[in-house]
């Protein structure tokens, strides 16, 4: 064996994805199975189960007077929780980051299929 000093040259190539504010070096062969977890959707659709929650439950009678209480206008949380109708499958992806390219709070704030069936073919 050698006592000379020898070198390796590692060549890994990156890239780099914004994410969520911040920079991300992500490896080309991870780009196929990388999440994409939108911070801002994954907050509306937990909102949108916690006031239903508290609708079902009695805590509001109104959406209105939940609006007043989480100081919020009726109309944002009327849409907001449209969230709750979107297919299992849906919710999951949006809460694993799977969720389709495009698939963003604004786009779903905008009525959608209420049939889970029609969701699922209008994502596309």
């Amino acid at each position: 064996m050698s006592d000379t000093a020898q070198t390796l040259i590692v060549v890994i190539p990156l890239r780099v994805k914004p994410r969520g504010g911040r920079k991300a070096m992500v490896t080309p062969g991870v780009l196929a199975l990388e999440r994409r977890q939108d911070l801002t959707l994954i907050k509306a659709v937990a909102r949108a189960f916690r006031w239903r929650r508290m609708l079902e439950t009695g805590r509001f009678a109104t959406i209105n007077e939940l609006a007043a209480a989480e100081k919020i206008n009726s109309s944002y949380v009327s849409r907001v929780l449209r969230l709750t109708l979107l297919a299992p499958d849906m919710v999951e992806a949006i809460l694993d980051g799977r969720q389709p390219e495009g698939m963003t709070l604004p786009r779903l704030l905008v009525p959608f299929p209420a049939t889970w069936g029609e969701q699922s073919a209008s994502r596309g």
